[in-house]
């Protein structure tokens, strides 16, 4: 694909610290910009950074039209970054782009465009442990019409900023009763802004109450467990690890697809099927409970201490070789190139010609 590329006159790199960001604040010098017009994209150019000019009938401003993904990249250790795979995030990109009525991505261009906008920014991929350059593809309408009505333009732009880590601890989960995130047949396996706007308020309640995040249960009975605000849920129970079965309400998760993969080729029983809250809770009170955990892009990895739902808190055991952990460090080594990657999922981004 012939991506134009206009650099910036001087990098920003050298006045931010690397070991002290702050997530989601901090962006790089250049973003990636495609136009989709007359039935079809146009005009890829990577471009520095700037604010963007639209219309206040946008369309996406009033009937919200929009969405992304969540990526990172990393260096190995021989310094060459790495896309861990990116097939998987445009695959999920385009059904969410069906879902919303908007146009798909080539794969390839989508993986391209991401490759040459790293190569160009691969000085801003932090060093420090569990820190990574994060990628955010996204799409938005940019017709100029009050009307509720699938626009015929787009904006497609990828964006990248240095991030740590976003847990550095266990976190506490509070599950929702009152609340929802996404019911069958709604736009909850979508990555659409408006899944995010919705749970704000629940995940202000849950923080004002000295909790993280919401743990989101099914629409209709409020018993069947759905997903945290950051991530995908999973359970040990009797040593077996079991988590919600995607059904149209739920994100598929790239790290949760990865953990499944890796846990079955480890030999440990995994169950993919529905989980009520009462059987966490049962599970808890026998003793059999062993652990709970969330993955996710940003969150990778992170143990869960505590679920309260209603009067009832569960206290979950973190144990300091738990399998949230272990999960952690072996995704962590494939992607450095210390573990055998026999899966195929990393994509070294060596050098871009047009860069």
């Amino acid at each position: 694909m012939n991506i134009s590329i206009k650099h910036i006159n001087e990098s920003r790199l050298s006045s931010v610290d690397l070991d002290n960001i702050p997530f989601g604040r901090v962006f790089t010098d250049h973003m990636f910009v495609m136009d989709y017009y007359d039935g079809k994209w146009q005009d890829a150019r990577i471009l520095p950074v700037h604010d963007l000019s639209i219309h206040p009938a946008n369309l996406t401003l009033h009937y919200g039209q929009s969405i992304f993904e969540g990526m990172k990249a990393f260096k190995n250790s021989d310094h060459v970054p790495i896309l861990f795979r990116p097939e998987m995030h445009a695959r999920r990109m385009n059904a969410s782009a069906e879902r919303m009525v908007m146009p798909t991505i080539d794969q390839d261009v989508f993986i391209e465009a991401i490759r040459q906008l790293v190569y160009l920014e691969k000085d801003w991929i932090p060093d420090m442990d569990g820190s990574a350059l994060y990628i955010r593809p996204f799409m938005f309408a940019t017709d100029e019409f009050l009307g509720v009505a699938p626009s015929e333009t787009y904006k497609f732009i990828v964006m990248t900023l240095p991030v740590a880590p976003y847990y550095d601890r266990p976190v506490k989960l509070l599950a929702s009763d009152k609340y929802i995130r996404a019911a069958i047949g709604g736009v909850g396996e979508a990555k659409t802004a408006g899944n995010y706007a919705a749970s704000l308020y629940a995940s202000k309640e849950a923080k004002s109450k000295g909790y993280d995040q919401v743990l989101w249960l099914d629409g209709k009975e409020f018993t069947y467990v759905q997903e945290v605000g950051t991530m995908n849920m999973f359970f040990v129970i009797d040593d077996t690890v079991i988590t919600p079965a995607t059904d149209g309400a739920i994100l598929k998760g790239i790290t949760r697809d990865t953990f499944l993969h890796l846990l079955k080729d480890w030999g440990i029983p995994v169950e993919e099927r529905k989980i009520s809250i009462q059987e966490v809770i049962d599970a808890a009170e026998k003793g059999t409970l062993q652990g709970a955990f969330g993955s996710g892009t940003a969150a990778v990895a992170a143990d869960v201490c505590e679920i309260r739902y209603k009067d009832q808190l569960v206290q979950v055991n973190v144990e300091e070789n738990s399998i949230a952990s272990r999960l952690k460090r072996e995704i962590n080594g494939i992607r450095k190139g210390e573990i055998e990657d026999k899966f195929g999922w990393t994509d070294p981004v060596y050098e871009v010609a047009n860069v």
